[in-house]
């Protein structure tokens, strides 16, 4: 096997692969066309002989031979990356740190990380993306960000069956709250009985094959009426004062809503928990990620009581 015949671009296409899920994903992420990510593909199996990745209907998955391929890919491909930044003028190691976040943790938690990180270390740059959970934890194990906060909901579970296991920290388990337009009958209370959902009007995430319906509460015994779709949470509260419908918001985004939007506590039935992970690759991690974490860590605290 002469790994010298595979090019850089063979590599960070079989990384954006491993971190998309799919070559079609792959593809739409690169700017490519599906026929030349799978050649770029073929080149790397080619020269190594094996099969790096499994084809199934629901997407690709990494091999065992395709897990040890991408570890060294992430190598190569971040001491390229670490080069280009020294020679544009950034400092090779590490004052980059690579964030990911689901959608309702960038309002409060990593806004109020980044700021609190430009006053006390203003030598990091935190470059960061928002992604469902799932593709967070797939760029991770791509090597293409260094921390990851996800979204967890019961039953709680590991991120990922992956080997080896991600290094995963709870930074919060807080209660679900439901956004109600202050004009609506439900917001003249301190809470809302689970029984009063009936009927309603719903403001609602769409779904996807990997990740939940998110904006109605769970566990109502009847379909629900989506009325809007939207995945921006600024856009669903907005709709909200509009009196559009209702929609469920985590604790932490409370300080958030905008004028004419009460979030009100839901009694009745099982307690609704969201827990903030942050998740990390289980290798020694670099000062300026150590710094970021701890950030993120205090914003989390910051953002809110549990409950």
């Amino acid at each position: 096997m002469d790994f010298s015949d595979v090019s850089l671009t063979a590599l960070r296409v079989f990384r954006t692969v491993a971190e998309q899920g799919s070559f079609t994903a792959a593809a739409t992420a690169l700017g490519y066309t599906q026929s030349a990510v799978s050649r770029q593909i073929a080149s790397i199996e080619r020269v190594a002989g094996a099969t790096l990745l499994e084809r199934r209907r629901d997407g690709a998955r990494l091999t065992a031979a395709g897990r040890v391929v991408l570890r060294r890919a992430r190598t190569v491909l971040d001491e390229i990356d670490a080069a280009a930044r020294e020679l544009s003028g950034l400092p090779a190691e590490a004052a980059v740190v690579r964030l990911g976040w689901f959608p309702s943790s960038g309002a409060v938690v990593v806004a109020r990380a980044l700021a609190a990180l430009r006053r006390t270390d203003p030598a990091i740059t935190v470059v960061s993306r928002e992604g469902g959970s799932p593709a967070l934890v797939r760029a991770l194990r791509a090597g293409s960000l260094d921390l990851a906060l996800l979204a967890s909901m019961p039953p709680f579970r590991p991120p990922d069956a992956e080997s080896p296991p991600l290094v995963v920290q709870t930074l919060a388990e807080r209660g679900l709250r439901l956004a109600v337009p202050a004009s609506h009958p439900l917001a003249r209370g301190d809470f809302v009985d689970v029984t009063d959902l009936r009927g309603q009007r719903w403001i609602a995430a769409p779904a996807s094959g990997e990740e939940k319906l998110m904006g109605v509460w769970p566990g109502l015994d009847e379909r629900p009426d989506i009325a809007h779709t939207a995945r921006d949470w600024l856009a669903k509260l907005h709709l909200v004062a509009a009196g559009c419908g209702l929609t469920t918001v985590p604790v932490s985004l409370a300080a958030a809503a905008p004028e004419g939007v009460r979030i009100l506590p839901v009694r009745g039935g099982p307690r609704e928990q969201r827990r903030l992970l942050l998740a990390r690759l289980p290798h020694p991690p670099g000062e300026p990620v150590i710094r970021v974490a701890a950030a993120l860590r205090d914003a989390a605290v910051m953002a809110g009581p549990a409950g």
